[in-house]
């Protein structure tokens, strides 16, 4: 085993320089002569934009540009990326969003005017005078209500504000699993719409220099953003635009897509001749950041007379807000994890996407997985407690036994292997689950409520087969190991994670190599960071590029020491002869490898390798979380006491990364099961609109979280990893919300929605006793 290699813990190499204040994130660029902006956005959710008046702001002191919608309509709208497979005989309605509004105003934020000045001071007092008439238009912001007869209206094209119908699995075969069931259990839950929250807000620098537009993001694909910014904003060559991205702060899944203020940077810049940079107020981050989740669903799971699972059916409206750019189909259509860990033989999925008077939703930590699960393990749990069984008894009872994998599952998945039984088992014992009863009569003592809640569920990650990330490595003769890759971090630590690859590979200390990410020039093609993929995708190029280097050494080596190919050794960056003191170490092959005279024929100038790595499957990581609170049923207030997670994530490439991973998720699913919640009013006003308002989760909110990895290897990828970036996420929402329903349980109350407040829960206990 290598000694900084995977599996190792070693401590994150980009911590040192960020710990004293090195680091190099956007608000921290300035170039020369660089303006700043400031957005006027729209005070109203839905309103006809009749005049726009900007000659008072135009002669405010420092101002340098002022863009209105008539003045970039030449400029594209930020595309729809997403394309789901639809209902047959229905259409997709897809509305990019225009970077700057034209002749309406479809949310509350929406940008309006793009003021650029020499200072941001200067920029916000022009923006405030700016004079807009509008005229109000009605109102909807609810999901499934924008659907219904008579509610407003946002585009001609849409009736009912359908965006579009998606189905997945066998609505027949389904119906008839219904029809031939004893029990049906059934349940309606709403996944509240949560918020990005990143340490580092938005920001977007653009330039324009010798004719190319060049941006300075905080994203997580960048190399998507040139393709969308040259194809179909700006409709340029792509080689004449470039993205840089350097530490992000944060991404989430909120920081993929393109925003309306990169666009807006590059054409003030291209337009004024100066370097024009844009960073969110937190302000502006909750009215216009993309959110999360918002899906009101019916589940219905139907079982035989034993309980065994007969048939699964999911309606799903989800809410894309009054736009549906960039991905914001891919979670609502992202359900093909609906069968979970079990034997659930016919599944049958519609999702209608609906468009309301909000921001716009797109991917959020999990992107789909963690919705579908929270439904799944909510209705399991109810259906053990209809049917009296123990719910970790039961998971176990109805889930896929070892022997049938590699599995289809009927949302047309193949899972690879699992063992849940086992993982329950462990985390039954972890958790001391037979002497639950005895600590619940300790609370009931001091006349508090106790539950406990479990969550089994499986997910998919590794990017699959409609996916790829590429890798160049080269090898310098001073021994330096530089490596390019597409996938691009935001607060990952992937120079950590990649340097122990190269280690692995080929020898080389962690600290000799450079991981150059985030520059669409240096890099010349990449997927970007999303899905748990950036460590198997990525990970596995720099392997399948490192054995290119270590198959082109052995060659060199071979004519160097007037050997054969066969004969040559590689071990801990070293390549000897067979059976002789005969070696070369990986810097001085490179050294040789610059001088044509010593490379066999054919071969090129330099010791590196390129290689594109596409997964054949996904990878399925899978895991049991179980939490256990404690509530005062006379105001509510509640405390999460324990939280346990055994999860197999395949071989951990850093445990220590690994579990900084899944604290991370876990901290967000809590978040989001306990605390956190996007609330509009009827006019679309934002009432959540600051840290006041919106609950984020603190430290002392949690206990500490017990986790146990274990460790099965994939074969989807050459490093056995399977991704770890959306488990806590996925699985912390059903395992706190099972915990409050089975403290509650006793006082009759048999659902409650997330986030389940102090006041939610008094509430659901006063409604129990009528």
């Amino acid at each position: 085993m290598a000694q900084f290699g995977i599996s190792q813990p070693l401590l994150r190499l980009e911590d040192p320089a960020l710990l004293c204040g090195e680091g190099g994130f956007l608000d921290d660029l300035s170039f020369p002569n660089m303006a700043h902006a400031y957005l006027l956005r729209s005070p109203h959710a839905h309103a006809e934009i009749t005049a726009v008046d900007t000659a008072a702001a135009k002669a405010m002191p420092g101002v340098l540009g002022i863009y209105t919608g008539v003045d970039v309509a030449a400029l594209g709208d930020i595309p729809t990326l997403a394309f789901p497979p639809l209902v047959p005989d229905t259409e997709y309605h897809h509305h990019g969003q225009p970077v700057l509004a034209r002749d309406r105003v479809r949310y509350t934020g929406e940008s309006v005017a793009f003021v650029v000045a020499e200072t941001r001071e200067q920029a916000r007092d022009a923006a405030e005078a700016i004079q807009v008439d509008y005229n109000l238009l009605p109102v909807i912001i609810d999901a499934k209500a924008t659907t219904e007869p008579g509610a407003p209206q946002l585009w001609p094209d849409a009736p009912a504000n359908r965006a579009f119908e998606f189905q997945l699995g066998d609505e027949a075969a389904t119906d008839a699993g219904f029809a031939g069931a004893t029990r049906v259990v059934r349940l309606d839950v709403i996944n509240n719409r949560v918020l990005l929250n990143a340490v580092e807000t938005r920001g977007s620098l653009g330039r324009f220099e010798d004719g190319r537009l060049i941006l300075h993001a905080t994203t997580q694909m960048p190399h998507r953003y040139k393709e969308q910014l040259a194809d179909k904003v700006f409709k340029v060559p792509r080689d004449a635009v470039r993205v840089l991205v350097g530490d992000v702060g944060g991404g989430f899944g909120g920081k993929n897509g393109l925003y309306a203020e990169n666009c807006m940077t590059l054409f003030a810049a291209r337009d004024l001749g100066r370097p024009v940079k844009w960073v969110s107020d937190r302000d502006e981050a909750f009215l216009t950041d993309t959110a999360g989740r918002d899906n009101v669903t019916t589940g219905e799971l139907a079982l035989d007379a034993t309980g065994e699972p007969l048939a699964f059916r999911v309606r799903t409206y989800a809410n894309l807000g009054a736009y549906n750019a960039n991905g914001s189909a891919v979670s609502p259509t992202n359900m093909h994890m609906a069968p979970n860990c079990y034997r659930i033989p016919q599944v049958y999925i519609r999702v209608t996407g609906t468009f309301t008077n909000t921001t716009p939703v797109d991917a959020y930590r999990g992107a789909g997985r963690p919705e579908i699960t929270y439904l799944i393990e909510r209705l399991v749990d109810k259906a053990a407690r209809e049917l009296g069984e123990d719910p970790i008894a039961y998971r176990a009872r109805i889930a896929l036994q070892p022997e049938v994998f590699p599995y289809k599952t009927p949302t047309g998945l193949t899972y690879e292997s699992a063992d849940f039984g086992s993982l329950l088992e462990q985390a039954k014992t972890r958790v001391d689950w037979q002497g639950f009863s005895e600590r619940r009569g300790e609370s009931e003592a001091q006349g508090l409520l106790r539950g406990i809640g479990v969550c089994l569920y499986i997910e998919r990650c590794g990017g699959g087969p409609a996916l790829s990330e590429a890798a160049t490595v080269d090898v310098q003769p001073d021994g330096v190991v530089t490596v390019r890759i597409g996938s691009q971090s935001n607060g990952q630590a992937h120079r950590t994670s990649y340097a122990q690859v190269v280690h692995e590979w080929l020898g080389v200390d962690p600290e000799d190599v450079v991981v150059i990410q985030g520059d669409t020039d240096e890099v010349e093609t990449g997927t970007g960071t999303g899905g748990s993929w950036s460590i198997p995708m990525g990970g596995g190029a720099i392997a399948r590029a490192s054995d290119k280097i270590i198959e082109k050494a052995k060659r060199i080596a071979a004519q160097k020491f007037e050997a054969g190919e066969s004969d040559i050794d590689f071990s801990d960056g070293v390549f000897s002869v067979i059976g002789t003191d005969l070696r070369l170490s990986l810097p001085e092959v490179s050294a040789l490898a610059q001088d044509p005279a010593n490379l066999p024929e054919g071969e090129e100038p330099g010791l590196g390798g390129f290689d594109r790595f596409v997964p054949e499957n996904h990878t399925f990581p899978y895991g049991v979380h179980i939490g256990e609170v404690e509530i005062d049923p006379d105001t509510g207030a509640f405390a999460l006491l324990n939280y346990t997670v055994v999860h197999d994530f395949g071989r951990a490439l850093n445990p220590l990364l690994l579990e900084g991973q899944v604290h991370g998720g876990i901290a967000q699913g809590i978040g989001q099961a306990l605390f956190e919640r996007t609330v509009y009013d009827d006019d679309g006003q934002l009432l959540s609109g600051s840290y006041m308002d919106y609950h984020m989760p603190r430290a002392s909110d949690f206990p500490d979280f017990d986790f146990l990895p274990v460790e099965t290897p994939t074969v989807a990828n050459p490093l056995g990893v399977k991704g770890c970036g959306e488990a806590g996420a996925t699985g912390a929402p059903p395992a706190v919300v099972n915990a409050m329903l089975d403290a509650l349980e006793s006082l009759g109350v048999e659902d409650i929605d997330m986030p389940t407040t102090p006041e939610s829960v008094w509430n659901a206990i006063q409604a129990a006793r009528g």
